[in-house]
């Protein structure tokens, strides 16, 4: 006997159909003599919708609010999961976060996971029944609801499968693994059969919508090996586990396009020590990632600060700013454009030379212009006009021979 955690998707239940595959696959699975938890998204699009509907009625509704109001979704999901199971004759039930014992710190909507006791999943496991878990929230130690951000299903699952020391975690989704890049853009992009940690964190940071960066980040630090595979089909997915010797043979593993950036400047800032510690402390504080950075000094002993954040934050930012650098509010403090980001990853990276030649080199034969630049151990990334990010990915992925 086995204890399996499989998390499935918003697609994968996004309707009553898709939710009864989902039961038959997890009966199959039960029916070979496994204990199985099942972590289950909001239905596809259920989550858009309730966002508009607040946004309908408050264009910055209160965050903790929206904590009440998302995870509205995965209680409906669950539930229905549930009920599928029990027409089939499985025994199943269903528990929200709160219920799990998943505490978070108060950061609503963007809450961090700070313990997991897992209420009385295991004895419910024992006594024969499926467990069917709301991804994507859980409270604070005071009882307050709170969600883990975009994706944070896929956290829950890695987060209960390591609280559980489940023997196989399986993030069942709608395609069949991790690709070198997104089959929807690059037709000729191929599956990987495995991708180290460290590769898979860069691709989900990078803008793969495969994983959340966050669940990838907490399955390395404990160690939690998993799988990325279809909820439609029975093929072997791409295995997520540590480093080995053999991935540095391949110098680039995938390329990844994020769409949802914004380039922000912030103009006019003293140059001097300590301002750029300010102004990141500021956004650090108000739990704002920021990814690419590039500073211009300016006249008169003035700077120019160029960073990228998620679009969605661009709100947040900017009155974080503006209420730090009050003096330097107003005029052109402030200013936010869209930008993507195309980047290429890979452990080989860091014993293969050349890998920026000819990125920029394949950008620059499709008349691709850049604008900003970050680069790690593993992974380049430039920052592009959103028009020119489709094709960009396709002619580095080209360049890279990446295609099958």
């Amino acid at each position: 006997m086995a204890l399996i955690v499989q998390k499935y998707g918003g697609t994968s239940v996004g309707d009553v159909d898709r939710i009864k595959n989902v039961a038959q696959r997890v009966k199959e699975t039960h029916d070979a003599g496994n204990q199985v938890v099942v972590v289950v998204s909001a239905r596809s699009g259920v989550t858009n919708e309730l966002i508009g509907r607040a946004k309908a009625l408050n264009p910055h509704p209160d965050e903790r609010e929206m904590d009440m109001l998302l995870t509205v979704g995965e209680q409906e999901t669950i539930a229905l999961t549930a009920m599928a199971l029990h027409a089939l004759g499985i025994p199943a039930v269903s528990r929200t976060g709160s219920q799990a014992g998943i505490l978070t710190d108060p950061s609503h909507t963007r809450a961090r996971i700070t313990s997991i006791s897992g209420g009385d999943i295991k004895e419910q496991l024992a006594a024969g029944r499926v467990v069917i878990l709301a991804g994507f929230q859980g409270q604070t130690a005071d009882g307050q609801i709170t969600t883990l951000g975009r994706g944070g299903s896929d956290l829950s699952a890695i987060a209960i499968a390591a609280a559980l020391q489940a023997d196989l975690c399986q993030i069942c989704t709608d395609v069949d693994g991790v690709y070198t890049a997104d089959p929807r853009l690059v037709p000729d992009a191929k599956k990987l059969d495995e991708i180290s940690y460290e590769e898979m964190l860069e691709l989900a940071s990078s803008g793969s919508k495969v994983m959340q960066n966050r669940a990838v980040e907490f399955a390395q630090k404990f160690n939690v090996v998993f799988e990325v595979r279809s909820s439609f089909n029975n093929n072997p997915g791409t295995i997520v586990k540590e480093e080995v010797a053999s991935m540095e043979d391949v110098v680039v593993s995938g390329v990844a396009l994020d769409k949802n950036q914004a380039k922000i400047v912030v103009s006019d800032l003293p140059d001097r020590p300590g301002t750029a510690a300010k102004l990141f402390q500021v956004l650090g504080s108000a739990g704002i990632s920021v990814d690419m950075i590039v500073q211009n000094i300016g006249r008169d002993g003035k700077a120019n600060m160029t960073f990228t954040v998620p679009r969605e934050d661009i709100y947040r930012a900017e009155k974080a700013v503006k209420e730090s650098f009050p003096d330097e509010a107003a005029g052109k403090l402030f200013e936010a454009s869209d930008i993507a980001k195309v980047s290429v990853v890979g452990v080989g990276m860091r014993s293969h030379s050349g890998v920026a030649a000819t990125l920029f080199d394949a950008l620059a034969k499709g008349s691709v212009n850049i604008q900003l630049i970050s680069t790690s151990e593993i992974k380049i990334s430039v920052g592009i006009d959103p028009e020119d990010a489709e094709e960009a990915t396709r002619l580095v992925h080209a360049a890279f021979g990446l295609g099958q």
